[in-house]
């Protein structure tokens, strides 16, 4: 049981004081310090205070209050003020009330907190995003399903839109990458292949890397850049501007009118631009064959006819859409997670952009891992 609520006054030296809180603080058991308080405030003459709450109980708002009143009051007095052993609920009531208060000094490092407690609460607020996430999948695959049994609900010139903005656009940054991807690629290869007399393999190594790797990852993670923090500010906008609410409010659900039309773009154009940079690719390395190990043109290609199976082309084709419905679908659920002021704006984009790249990483090596295995 705790002990009945007391404020214990010990002096160190003739510049600094301990206080030390005991018991449980709230509205009917506060009036016993408060004259405490006021005794030792008149004649407090150091000039520093630590409050103790190692023997500290609960507290409720009012007994707070009163612990932040005199905070604030050593504080004018130009007292340096310092906060020890704290527990959580005690730091975060105080860090709740405090609001005037900004001067005084955080607590030093309480027991409580420490790596488990860390870990801990870093896993339970992923699991819960994690099943947030979840939710919106399942929601919207919901809503995908509807629209296919009721097509007039399809915003069709929505979806060309999001075609022309996130597909379309993007085609000038994905082809500079993709090319230049290609040319390392080769040019790295050339001077260990020369080394072994075997200049031509740089068909195959080029070939079979660009068409089931590098095109389908390297587009993904420029798409992933451009375009999930671009849906993420947009519909993270349109919340801080209530335009979400008010869509609802007029009977519209934002699932269709706001996040089908992303994630349909994008399943739709990115395996077009993964296969424009399959060609821009290939087209880099043959500039390092013909450049560096004196292959012509038409011998690469005849190469690639007579070698390349099209299995490596599919392979990387049909990652493609995984990756548009990925990245587009976290783009929006990050939007939708914005709330507040706009600073949560650009810390969603952020969150967006690395979750997007990250799974689109992750999806590539179970990608691969299940290819392998199947032979593919």
């Amino acid at each position: 049981m705790n002990i009945k609520c007391d404020l214990q006054e010990q002096r160190k030296n003739d510049t600094s004081i301990t206080l030390h809180i005991q018991g449980d603080w709230n509205k009917d058991s506060i009036n016993t310090v408060e004259n405490k308080f006021a005794s030792i405030n008149k004649s407090l003459d150091v000039t520093s205070v630590l409050f103790d709450f190692k023997d500290a109980g609960k507290f409720d708002s009012a007994g707070m209050i009163l612990i932040i009143r005199y905070l604030s009051l050593f504080i004018k007095k130009g007292i340096t003020v310092t906060t020890v052993n704290m527990d959580t609920t005690q730091r975060t009531m105080l860090l709740f009330y405090r609001k005037n208060y900004s001067s005084v000094k955080p607590d030093i490092l309480i027991s409580s907190k420490n790596l488990f407690h860390n870990i801990g609460k870093a896993f339970i607020s992923y699991l819960h995003n994690f099943l947030n996430f979840l939710n919106f999948l399942g929601q919207n695959f919901y809503y995908f399903f509807y629209t296919i049994r009721y097509p007039s609900k399809i915003r069709y010139k929505a979806i060309i839109k999001e075609i022309d903005q996130s597909g379309i656009k993007s085609i000038p940054i994905v082809v500079l990458t993709a090319f230049l991807i290609g040319l390392v690629i080769a040019y790295q290869a050339a001077d260990q292949l020369q080394q072994f007399g075997a200049n031509i393999f740089i068909v195959e190594m080029v070939t079979v890397s660009v068409l089931r790797e590098l095109a389908p990852l390297i587009t993904a993670i420029v798409i992933a850049g451009r375009s999930a923090s671009s849906f993420t500010a947009q519909i993270g906008t349109m919340k801080i501007t209530d335009e979400v609410d008010a869509m609802k409010t007029m009977g519209f659900e934002p699932s269709i009118f706001l996040v089908m039309p992303k994630v349909v773009a994008l399943m739709i154009s990115l395996p077009l631009i993964v296969f424009l940079a399959d060609i821009v690719g290939i087209a880099g390395g043959m500039f390092v064959a013909k450049l560096q190990l004196g292959i012509g043109y038409t011998e690469f290609i005849d190469r690639i006819y007579s070698q390349i199976e099209l299995r490596h082309f599919y392979a990387g084709l049909v990652k493609a859409p995984i990756f548009g419905f990925i990245i587009a679908l976290i783009g929006c659920y990050r939007g939708f997670q914005v709330s507040g002021s706009t600073d949560s704006i650009g810390k969603y984009t952020t969150i967006s952009v690395v979750n997007a790249i990250f799974w689109v990483i992750a999806l590539d090596a179970i990608f691969s891992v299940v290819f392998t295995r199947l032979g593919v």
